[in-house]
């Protein structure tokens, strides 16, 4: 091989070096951009997981008034 083959391969070989780390590293940003998006969605799911709870609770609690006001309505009527 002739001193200017060598030199172009060599050129090429640093270049597509480069490239493929400049393509990696935005990769990697991307990918840990993600991750903390992903993370805040997740923080968001389980606080609407406790609300979900927590509204459960409070439909019970309801319920349970519910039924009582209707005997009573019950026990009224049938007076």
């Amino acid at each position: 091989m002739s001193g200017g083959t060598i030199a172009i391969v060599i050129t090429l070989i640093v270049v597509g070096g480069i490239s493929a780390s400049t393509v990696a590293y935005f990769g990697l940003q991307r990918h840990r951009a993600d991750a903390a998006a992903m993370s805040h969605y997740r923080g968001l799911a389980e606080a609407v997981v406790e609300e979900q709870k927590v509204l459960l609770r409070e439909l019970k609690e309801l319920r349970g008034h519910v039924l009582a006001v209707e005997d009573l309505l019950r026990s009224v009527d049938e007076r």
